[in-house]
């Protein structure tokens, strides 16, 4: 729920949490409002009826209202026509009047309409200058946006309204202060809270969202229940109903939002300090006249406007999910991206690489003439490097392949200590294990589990390689297969080389991170254990490692037993 301009003026886009949707205008603020005159005009005029009828019928302590509408209509449209000083002065001097000639016109002497008239614009004016200075822009869609309104308009401004009020009807007429003080204050404040609360909620878009006509006939039952729910409680039946009144104003908050909820604590306010004033609820008979009026006005203001900030968790709430939503949207058409970036490049790698090994074999093998002893090194050097770049470019592929999903896993029982057997075969062929034992430790049960044979192979591979080149110091690579619990097969690569700490262990499995090993000489590309990762998710599988520094690392895979 946002702030807007007025309903005719076009509602610039915005974010939860921006701080105000339009830049003040300091310049042309008088031909501004000459030239825009309905709304100031629409204001002192609704200024003057609801004065008149708060006066007329609402009076509840000696010559003050209990129930009191204008200050929140006129804080409301003020806030909402936030458009430079010089309009600001007009909008005040212009509320100043009609306050004047509504005092003038309920038959208030001059003594009066003047307290009167002060006290209600040191509150008007307060109320706009500490929204606007400490409400964050007014951005009631957060839950700080609702405290700082709720604290500083609500609650705050009518605070020296109040004392002033009822220090001048103590001394010209010997009111009682402290009910004179309470009532002001706690029917200013509901005002504030209600109706405020209401205009400045009420944009563009919330108006089109409300009068949907689903959404506009949920309001109707909410909002119809709960003034029949409060109607009932405050009035000769005096029905024990109000246990509902709770729930119900939950219901409307999380339904209808912020114009909803201003709507119902308006509802609320008008039944049940009315109906107490009329002698009716159960407030009736424990209190006076002006006590009652006041027990019904802190049971509004206590017991249902906090419901606005309920709103303000829900509609902060809703401003998170929308902006995690967008990002989420952005980095998945960026991962997308990537992939295909990294599967176009791998693709175009392949074919040339496999060209410059060829020609590099027969190089190597004297196929392209005699070649020195020196030009066979460099030759196998190239064959090599060459290997390298094409393993980079299949990992390339298979990772793009993997984040876009379009790996294809065939699975079935896999027979692990054959596997196993193949994985350690395979990396003593590699010149880089002279020197190092590699150990298969063998196992009391046989172990069959459901996955993809290559897949499970690619993994296991990779795991041994890079114990071979991280943890050769340690002397032993050990593989190794056993039971986990509920019916999990654990797979594990261990060496006995430097480990991990638990910092390193968090980035292990992010694509291209080496963990500082960039400019060690121990080669690598940082592609090989996410890879691994994506395979091992796409089996239905887990992965894990465990290690601590100096005491060497264990890789293991998890699979379900077949």
């Amino acid at each position: 729920m946002s702030l807007s301009p007025a309903l005719d003026t076009p509602v610039p886009p915005r974010s939860a949490a921006s701080a105000r949707p339009w830049t003040r205008l300091d310049d042309g603020g008088a031909a501004l409002f000459i030239s825009k005159p309905f709304e100031p005009i629409a204001t002192a005029l609704g200024v003057i009826a609801l004065i008149v009828v708060a006066i007329l019928f609402a009076r509840s302590a000696g010559l003050i209202a209990a129930l009191w509408g204008a200050t929140g209509l006129a804080v409301g449209m003020w806030l909402r026509a936030d458009r430079g000083r010089t309009y600001d002065l007009c909008f005040g001097g212009l509320l100043t009047i009609a306050i004047v000639v509504a005092e003038l016109l309920v038959g208030n002497n001059l003594e009066l309409t003047a307290l009167f008239t002060v006290a209600n614009m040191v509150e008007i004016v307060l109320a706009v200058v500490l929204a606007r200075r400490f409400g964050r822009g007014l951005n009631l869609a957060t839950i700080d946006g609702v405290m700082r309104f709720l604290a500083a308009a609500v609650l705050i401004a009518p605070i020296p309204s109040a004392t002033m009020a009822a220090l001048g009807l103590q001394w010209i007429q010997g009111a009682e202060f402290s009910s004179t003080f309470l009532t002001w204050w706690f029917g200013h404040a509901l005002s504030i809270a209600g109706i405020g609360g209401l205009l400045l909620a009420l944009s563009r878009p919330e108006a089109a969202r409300i009068l949907r006509p689903r959404r506009l006939a949920e309001a109707a039952v909410i909002l119809g229940l709960m003034g029949l729910l409060f109607f009932a409680v405050f009035s000769p039946w005096a029905a024990p109903v109000g246990v509902l009144a709770m729930p119900l104003a939950l219901l409307a908050a999380v339904r209808l939002r912020l114009v909803g909820m201003s709507v119902a604590v308006v509802l609320i306010t008008t039944f049940a300090v009315g109906g107490s004033m009329q002698g009716y609820g159960p407030y009736a008979d424990a209190f006076d006249g002006p006590g009652r009026a006041i027990m019904s006005q802190i049971l509004a203001l206590v017991g249902y406007v906090p419901m606005l900030i309920v709103v303000g968790v829900l509609e902060e709430r809703d401003g998170l999910t929308r902006a995690a939503r967008a990002q989420q949207l952005r980095a998945e058409r960026a991962s997308e991206g990537k992939s295909r970036l990294l599967a176009n490049v791998s693709h175009e790698i392949k074919s040339p690489i496999a060209g410059v090994i060829g020609i590099g074999e027969l190089w190597r093998d004297g196929k392209l003439g005699p070649a020195t002893a020196s030009q066979v090194e460099m030759a196998e050097m190239l064959v090599k490097t060459a290997r390298q770049i094409e393993t980079l470019a299949y990992d390339l592929l298979d990772v793009s392949r993997a984040e876009a999903g379009a790996v294809a896993v065939d699975l079935k029982p896999v027979d692990v200590a054959g596997l196993l057997e193949e994985t350690r075969r395979a990396a003593l062929l590699r010149p880089e294990t002279q020197g190092l034992r590699i150990e298969l430790t063998p196992s009391a049960e046989r172990h069959v589990v459901r996955a993809d044979s290559v897949r499970l192979s690619q993994i296991l591979a990779n795991f041994t390689s890079n114990a071979v080149k991280y943890g050769k110091s340690g002397g032993v690579v050990t593989l190794k297969a056993s039971s986990a619990p509920d019916g999990w097969v654990r797979i594990a690569v261990s060496d006995k080389g430097p480990g991990l700490s638990e910092a390193k262990q968090a980035e292990l499995f992010e694509p291209f991170n080496r963990l500082g090993m960039e400019r060690s000489a121990v080669e690598g590309h940082g592609i090989g254990l996410a890879l691994a990762k994506r395979l091992v998710e796409l089996q239905n599988g887990r992965i894990g490692v465990d290690s601590q520094p100096g005491q060497g690392a264990t890789f293991w895979v998890e699979f379900r037993a077949a």
